[in-house]
Order: structure tokens, then sequence, then C-alpha cells
């Protein structure tokens, strides 16, 4: 029989390969993406369910759940266990299905500064990336444009741009919180949020269920799925195939990427020959499928021949602090990421004794349960508290610039394997001296900033185990095939047909949610890959 043979083999269904699928497919090729999870159900999803809170997992007080924000606590069909135990002072969270972790995400989409593209430059530290924001701006306009980001335009932290929709409402918390801000002489802002505020391209507005976290019923927040996977599939060409797990990428005699080895729903062994191979399957994910795909020409993996791929690991060191306060604020109501942001400590100074800098974010983690009951003492007096503290707590959390070290990284792990045999990830990761210096210090901000608006009782906590949820930097871009594992555009130092979209091109990691520039970059190397379709393989 004659091989069957696809132009494009896109590995990964979340947000970065939903963008560059839909994109490729202006060329009228054929194009198929490789999921190793299954299409979400909304009516699936916790918030139509009574115990919403409790079937949402996400503590580790509560029992297993399907929502559970850790594979390893999950341990669904689609899922990879994950060692984050042994060597890692984080815990990770990914989410496989289509739409992949953007399901589970809070929406919050800031972008990233100019000065995050510069970093060595600004601050003798890290390295500079090979391209810049002027070269992004383009494609985080189309990304906001198709996904929908509600925002307010006119935000002195950023170079001009335009919001599609209107910001969501602030509310109550909003309002007491600006006060604060206002009164410390501090930047603030409405976040950009990847939830839409009014009815758009066919979806409902937010409906303020505070259910972001574990799936949106409603359809309002910008997830892969409901975004960019409706319009792919619209396109000529482009096929998604679900409960595909890849376990390795095979190469020709030439040293060319020739397709990928993966297992079925049933387990099948089968094999899927393509021209061009495109991963996007995480900074976990794929270091994890690179490594594993060894042969006597890439004995240490694939594309490593700089020794880079799962080097660098980078995820965001967080901070946290709760205010409570006596003003009806409903704090418990809005979406759980998206309220006020601040980049008053963003850019490096330092008299405050680390390089780099935080962002602060205003949330919602106020629900009935995880919020407010859970660690109250019961008995006669649980009501009582539970009026007192339920709805009146405003939560800032602090999201601190991670360095890239070659000590924090992804290997295979020599025992562990999933479902397939294939071996695990393992992460060894550990926060560095600036990285803790910066936690107490968002930490001491965020104190300061409670103090200001008039809060009554403070609590906070910081460098939270269980904040894995932000994973980058472990196939890194770069013009340099010495100590890179991609270049400018995407494609491989050492595999011609071989290109990454997802967060592991990472260079440096900001101090800001990535979702927003992963899809732009996976836009931006797709453009680049259309531009450059005559001569791809040169």
């Amino acid at each position: 029989m004659k091989e069957d043979i696809v132009d494009f083999l896109v590995i990964g269904a979340g947000a970065s390969g939903a963008a560059a699928t839909w994109s490729l497919a202006d060329t009228g090729t054929r194009i198929m993406c490789m999921e190793q999870g299954d299409w979400m159900k909304q009516a699936d999803y916790p918030s139509n369910f009574r115990n919403w809170e409790v079937l949402q997992g996400w503590y580790p007080d509560l029992k297993k759940t399907d929502w559970s924000i850790s594979p390893n606590v999950r341990n669904l069909k689609a899922d990879y266990p994950i060692n984050d135990y042994d060597d890692s002072s984080v815990q990770i969270h990914n989410y496989n299905a289509v739409g992949g972790s953007t399901v589970h995400f809070g929406a919050h989409f800031p972008r990233f500064h100019p000065s995050d593209f510069k970093v060595k430059s600004l601050d003798g530290v890290a390295d500079d990336w090979p391209i810049d924001y002027q070269q992004l701006e383009p494609y985080y306009n189309l990304n906001d444009r198709i996904i929908g980001v509600s925002g307010l335009e006119g935000n002195p932290a950023y170079p001009p741009k335009k919001s599609h929709l209107p910001p969501l409402p602030v509310g109550k918390k909003g309002d007491v919180i600006a006060r604060g801000f206002n009164k410390l002489g501090w930047h603030w802002w409405p976040a950009d949020s990847a939830i839409i505020s009014q009815p758009y391209e066919g979806r409902d507005k937010c409906i303020n269920l505070s259910t972001c976290i574990s799936g949106c019923t409603q359809g309002a927040k910008s997830s892969a799925d409901v975004t960019y996977w409706p319009l792919a599939l619209r396109r000529k060409g482009v096929e998604l195939k679900t409960n595909c797990r890849v376990r390795e990428i095979t190469i020709n005699k030439q040293g060319m990427a020739d397709g990928v080895i993966y297992y079925d729903e049933e387990g099948r062994e089968n094999r899927q020959k393509a021209e061009v191979v495109i991963l996007a399957c995480s900074a976990i994910g794929t270091p994890r499928i690179l490594l594993n795909s060894t042969s006597q020409m890439f004995p240490n993996g694939l594309s490593n021949r700089s020794g880079m791929v799962g080097k660098h690991l980078m995820l965001h060191p967080w901070c946290r602090v709760d205010g409570y306060f006596e003003e009806g604020l409903d704090a418990n109501i809005g979406p759980v990421s998206c309220n006020i942001t601040s980049h008053e400590f963003y850019e490096t100074d330092m008299e405050r004794g680390f390089v780099r800098g935080l962002g602060l974010q205003i949330g919602n983690l106020g629900a009935p349960l995880l919020g407010t009951a859970l660690g109250m003492p019961w008995g006669a007096s649980h009501h009582e508290m539970f009026r007192k503290y339920f709805g009146e707590k405003i939560t800032v959390e602090m999201c601190c610039e991670d360095l890239p070290e070659a000590c924090n990284q992804v290997t295979l792990d020599k025992d562990l394997k999933d479902s397939n045999g294939i071996p695990a990830p393992k992460i060894t990761y550990r926060y560095s001296e600036n990285s803790r210096k910066m936690m107490a210090y968002g930490e001491a901000r965020g104190r300061e900033l409670m103090e200001a608006a008039g809060a009554w009782e403070i609590k906070s906590a910081t460098a939270i185990k269980a904040s894995g949820h932000h994973q980058l930097g472990t196939a890194r871009m770069g013009k340099d095939p010495s100590n890179s594992v991609v270049n400018e555009w995407g494609r491989s130092h050492d595999v011609r047909n071989l290109f990454i979209v997802d967060g592991s091109i990472f260079v440096t990691s900001s101090a800001c949610n990535p979702c927003s520039t992963i899809q732009s970059l996976s836009l931006y190397i797709a453009d680049n890959i259309k531009k450059n379709i005559t001569n791809l393989f040169d």
C-alpha cells in the first residue's frame, strides 16, 4: 500500500498547536494535528454540579477528581505521570485535551514588555531573544482579535495597543484595592483577559461563575477548543486526531524528520509519515518527546547536539497575600484571575536586592468551600465565622520572573513510565537566591497594599509549591546552535523540517502569564513557514 504522508504534522492541540494549525491552513496543504487527549464536553464541567468545588479537586485536602490540576492525581487515560516530587520545589500542572491547559487556565492574558526580549542587554543576566516585541506585535494583535481579549486601552506599562472588547468589570473588590494602589502611588490597570465581556463570534459573555479553572461552561473563556479549533476545522485539509500519544519522532537517512510513532486509543502502535513535524507539547512534553527520539544520528535525543534540550526550565515562582475587608465586597463573584493588575515592580531596580521583577495580580479565591470554609473551626461558631469571612477576601498574587538556569531541567525518568511504556519526564527544579529575594519582596509589597486598602486581617504565603502552571524554556530559541535548540523562527538547528511552537522555546520568562506570547509566537513561526515554504529546507 502507498504510504500515507501528510504535509504538516502538528503534535499537541493546545494553545500553540491550535494557533499553528489554523495559520498553516492558508497553505492549502494537508495538515494533521495529533492530540493525546480528547474533546471536552462543557456539560461535564464541574460548574454544572452543586459540588463543583469538590469536583475541581484543587486542594490536597480533597479527594482525587478528574479535574485535579496535577496529572499524578488525576491519572486519566490521556495523562502521563510527571516526577515532580523527588527533586522539584514546584508541582507541575497540565491538562491533556483538545485545548490543552487553556481548558484549566485562569485566562489572565498580558503581553510581554519590550524589555523582556532584551534582558541580557538591559540587566546583564540570562540572554536576549533573537526577536523583539515589534516583530511579535502584529501577531499579538491578530491573536487578540481571533480569541477575543477584553481590556482597556491606554495602559502606560505597554506600547499603544488595541482592545477588541471592553474590560471585565472589576467590581467592588476592584474599587477597594484600587484605592490602596492609589494611596501608595502604584501603577494599576484592569487586566487584559482571554474572557469575553460581550457576545463575540458566536459565544456569549462571562456571567461571573468564578469556575474558570475547571472549564468554562458558558464558553466565555477563550480556551483553544472554542476559539481556534472551530475555525481551523472549517479549513480544507485540516484533520485533528484525538487519543493519539506520540512516542517518538523518526528521521530518515538524510537526518530529516519523516514522521512519528504513536499509540492510538486502543494502545496499538502506529506510524504517521510527514514532510514537516511541528512540536506543540509544552515545555514538559516537548523535551520528553525529543529526548525519547534517539537514533544513531542523535544518540542523546533529537535536535540535541547542543545538549540544551530539557535545560533552562523556568517555572514562575509565586507568592500570595489575602486581605479581609468589611465592605460587603461580594469578592467571590467574577473571574478567578482577571481583575486588576500592576506592573509597578516589573522592571529591574537593584535597590531591591535582586534583578528583574514581578507582576501583581488581583484575583478571586473566595469560593465558599475552598476560599472560606476550609480551615475554619467547626461547631457553634462556624456559621458566624463563615459570614464574617465569606465574600470579603481580596487576593493579590505575585508572579515573579524566573531566570533561566541550566540546572533546572526536564530529563527522562529511569523508572517511571506512562501506560504505553514511554518514559515519564522528571523535573529537577529549585528556587534561585534571586527568586527567593523576589518572593520575599513581593510578599512584603502585598501586605503593604492590603494595609493601604484597609484590610482588617492579612494572611500570606510564599514559595507556593502547587504553582507549576507556567512551564517555559526547555528548547530555547537562539541564533547560536551551540546554546539553543531552534533558530529565530522556530526551526530546529539540527533538523531542517522540525519546528517547535510552544513555551519551550522561550529564552526568558517575564513577570507575567505567558499564554498570549505563546500563541503569538506560534502564529509568528507559522507565518515564517508560509513565507519560506518554497525553500523551507534550505
